[in-house]
């Protein structure tokens, strides 16, 4: 055996030890996200039922700091979908604290027999912009930095769609699927 064939064949090896070790690592990071989102899961099934949302202190809308209600309909993008009806809790909105199992946004569309049916949850953190002001950097859930999608609310914001399915995707802000009436 020639020194170039030696040389080729170790590289060969370290070059499939390496394409194992990446094939064990991404199902670690995907089953390790799934079992959060699983959490999730359990920590808001409760509020499948929407008097048991509003028990816990979630209502439609938010009221702002000047007492205006805001996001209080069906939310509709012209060509992206929709996101439904937001049910808020004002006390998780205001503490500027993100914890996973604890979202500060339920997400619902109305259903054909006109019963809600939760369908996401939304993490907010009301940013520099909001009314009453709140954080100047965007804070992160879910391992993923939040954004702020409609500045003139200036919420840092984070969807997940864990309670119906998003062509779009699980964490993106629109569902093609939903329908606002």
């Amino acid at each position: 055996m020639n020194h170039t064939s030696g040389t080729s064949a170790k590289r060969q090896r370290l070059v499939t030890v390496g394409i194992l070790l990446a094939a064990l690592l991404v199902p670690t990071g995907a089953s390790a996200r799934q079992d959060e989102l699983a959490e999730i899961r359990r920590a808001t099934a409760q509020y499948h039922r929407v008097d048991a949302a509003i028990a816990a202190g979630y209502e439609l809308g938010y009221v702002r700091g000047d007492g205006v209600r805001i996001i209080s309909g069906c939310i509709a993008h012209p060509t992206s979908g929709a996101m439904g009806y937001h049910y808020f809790n004002k006390a998780l909105i205001d503490d500027l604290v993100v914890d996973p199992l604890t979202p500060e946004g339920l997400l619902y569309e109305m259903g054909p027999n006109g019963k809600l049916k939760l369908m996401a949850v939304e993490y907010i953190v009301p940013g520099e912009g909001a009314n009453p002001p709140g954080v100047s950097e965007a804070p992160s859930v879910l391992g993923m930095e939040m954004h702020i999608l409609v500045p003139a609310v200036g919420w840092y914001i984070q969807h997940a769609w864990i309670w119906s399915t998003n062509p779009s995707g699980i964490f993106t802000d629109w569902s093609p699927e939903v329908v606002c009436p």
